[in-house]
């Protein structure tokens, strides 16, 4: 009897995303996370590999083996695991916000039909619009709905990659076009990049995007008083960073009368501790105050490049400075979780949408309820 090793080993692609996630130093985790992503995030499609390599299997006689009819009950019973978590996530979100609070249920349609994020009819992208001196690396698009509405509330977004790498068109996408054709006016930037910027740089350039939005906001349809920042994992720390040292003039060289104050902090599989090796400057932890924007923190419980015990800890410190903070952990999600139109980023974008309608609107205080934790 011979042993279906690719069949096998399309099994343990799928189970992997269902394992428990220890510490991991960054090469092995960059590994975990780009295994998992696509079977994390686009459940329903694992469902349906999983049920056709079955099938195939069958018809050539490769289940009659008890290990690999074990191997598939033990892979279904992952699979079904992943899917059940992701589809957790907006309860998870829900009860992060508050009864007060109320969002978007998730469209199932959408997520079956059109998971990857093409960019709807509705929403126009203006593509390498220059915000600073510093060329490519200085360079943003904007996307807003065709109607180009006036008044328009502003998302700021900064890519991942361990700020040495990656590119303002490849996270968060989902959340741009979603928040777009609902009449936003998104942004979603590069900046400058390791090892030729530091610290400084990375926080200079996310300033020089908000004073862009002050200064020519209006001839987009923005309204400059309500401007959310954003960024997924590295971008987190410098969206972060930039709302927490908002209109200090040593990170606005040049600018230093500009307002670069912002409505609210929404982290993504955030990175919150100090700058490889820098001190509290550059520490989230340390630059926590009362008078900070209000912050939603969105993390995975199974993270294997940002441990969650990072933004529990960051959570936690939130609220013992006064900090208006709203924390979820999201039950089996890992790193770059922002990427598809899965049930689970479909879920954070509908919390994003509310959290900043209350943000702006409050009926009553938000991030006043108990973080949620995904149990």
């Amino acid at each position: 009897m011979s042993i279906p090793y690719g069949y096998l080993i399309g099994l343990v692609f799928l189970t992997i995303p269902a394992l428990p996630v220890p510490r991991l130093g960054e090469r092995v985790g960059t590994v975990v996370f780009l295994l998992c992503m696509a079977v994390n995030e686009l459940p329903f499609l694992a469902i349906g590999l999983l049920a056709a390599s079955t099938a195939l299997a069958f018809s050539e006689g490769d289940l009659a083996s008890p290990v690999t009819i074990a191997a598939a009950v033990i892979t279904t019973a992952c699979v079904a695991s992943t899917t059940w978590k992701s589809v957790r996530a907006q309860r998870i979100l829900q009860g992060a916000m508050g009864a007060s609070t109320v969002t978007r249920n998730v469209s199932y349609a959408r997520v079956l039909l059109h998971p990857f994020p093409f960019r709807p009819r509705s929403v126009e992208r203006t593509a390498n619009i220059a915000y600073g001196p510093a060329g490519k690396r200085n360079l943003m698009d904007v996307y807003r709905h065709r109607s180009h509405p006036n008044g328009a509330p502003v998302l700021i977004h900064f890519h991942g990659g361990y700020y040495a790498m990656g590119r303002k068109n490849t996270q968060s996408r989902p959340m741009l076009h979603h928040l777009a054709s609902r009449g936003w006016v998104c942004i979603s930037a590069n900046y400058r990049l390791r090892p030729e910027a530091g610290f400084e740089d990375h926080l200079i350039d996310a300033k020089r995007v908000i004073a862009w939005v002050r200064e020519h906001g209006h001839e987009w349809g923005a309204d400059p008083d309500r401007i959310v920042l954003t960024g997924s994992s590295a971008g987190a720390h410098m969206s972060t960073m930039a709302g927490f040292t908002q209109c200090r003039p040593e990170y606005q060289p040049g600018f230093e009368e500009v307002d670069t104050s912002v409505s609210a902090i929404v982290g993504i599989g955030g990175y919150y501790g100090p700058y490889f090796g820098r001190g509290d400057d550059t520490d989230p932890f340390a630059q926590a105050h009362a008078d900070a924007p209000p912050i939603m923190i969105v993390h995975g419980d199974r993270d294997s490049l940002v441990h969650i015990s990072v933004a529990r800890a960051f959570a936690k410190r939130l609220r013992e400075a006064s900090c208006r903070t709203v924390y979820a952990e999201l039950p089996g999600a890992h790193h770059g979780f922002d990427v598809f139109h899965s049930p689970r980023f479909e879920a954070v974008v509908g919390a994003v949408e509310a959290f900043a309608a209350h943000t702006w609107s409050p009926d009553e205080p938000i991030g006043t309820e108990r973080p949620q934790a995904s149990g």
